[in-house]
């Protein structure tokens, strides 16, 4: 089996690299930072797995499918497509940056979209495959204080959504990953209390798990999960009332990855 997934350097990515490698699969490494890619690689293919890292820009169409069709040279067809690569960046309405929110949804929405453009048609042919998006709780509502990130998240699940019921009669799977808050570089800068915070080994458990399951919706952790949709259905006036406090939620702008 082999599977590729950006954003591999570091998070989740990281670690769902490894987990994915531990369950048998040649895993094609997909990210900018060199270095932390070949080190990840380094560690795989010491404990007996098959690692291929490959830099690669998710804002940069040629630079996906180039990935990609290096990877299936190397490693063969792929099996399993993870479009994990993401960013946020403190954006809100009132300190509005254009560049910010263009940045955020290069990464997150079009990133996940040349991903998808590089292996589905590979997947149809075969009629077999799975892509996976790794969205968030966030995309559900749009939460004062990171609209920006929750619209691209909403972005990639509605896609998703989609895509889901048209590839089904062609074998391809569809899976929506929502992870709540987890302790990666891309949530060092929150200076506020993240509920229910995950570390990355655990999110990429809940991930692995719930692809091998063919679950459409993977989402975690289930607490913040049920408080996420509960606030989906809330009457605006309640979600405005609730959420308030989160259009003041600081952050640590020097711990700010772009």
């Amino acid at each position: 089996m082999n599977a590729v997934l950006t954003g591999a350097s570091s998070g989740i990515g990281h670690a769902l690299a490894r987990e994915l490698a531990r369950r048998g699969y040649a895993v094609a490494l997909l990210a900018r930072r060199e270095a932390l890619l070949d080190a990840l690689a380094r560690d795989i293919n010491a404990r007996g797995g098959r690692a291929l890292p490959i830099a690669c820009d998710v804002t940069d169409r040629a630079s996906v499918h180039d990935a990609v069709a290096r990877a299936e040279r190397d490693l063969g067809p792929i099996d399993l497509a993870v479009a994990n690569a993401g960013v946020s960046v403190p954006n809100s309405a009132a300190t509005f940056s254009l560049a910010d929110a263009e940045l955020i949804m290069n990464v997150n929405y079009h990133g996940m979209l040349y991903l998808y453009d590089a292996v589905i048609r590979s997947m149809m042919e075969r009629r077999t495959g799975t892509f996976a998006g790794v969205a968030s709780l966030a995309g559900l509502r749009g939460l004062p204080g990171a609209g920006s990130y929750s619209a691209s998240k909403a972005a990639m699940q509605n896609f998703l959504e989609a895509a889901r019921v048209e590839l089904r009669p062609y074998g391809v799977r569809v899976a929506i990953v929502n992870p709540g808050f987890v302790a990666t570089p891309m949530t060092e800068k929150n200076r506020f209390r993240m509920p229910f915070l995950m570390n990355a080994d655990d999110a990429a458990l809940a991930i692995a798990n719930g692809l091998a399951k063919g679950k459409r919706v993977i989402e975690f952790p289930r607490p913040m999960s049920l408080l996420v949709r509960l606030l989906r259905v809330l009457p605006d006036a309640l979600f405005d009332r609730a959420t308030v406090p989160y259009a003041r939620r600081r952050l640590d702008r020097d711990k700010v990855k772009r």
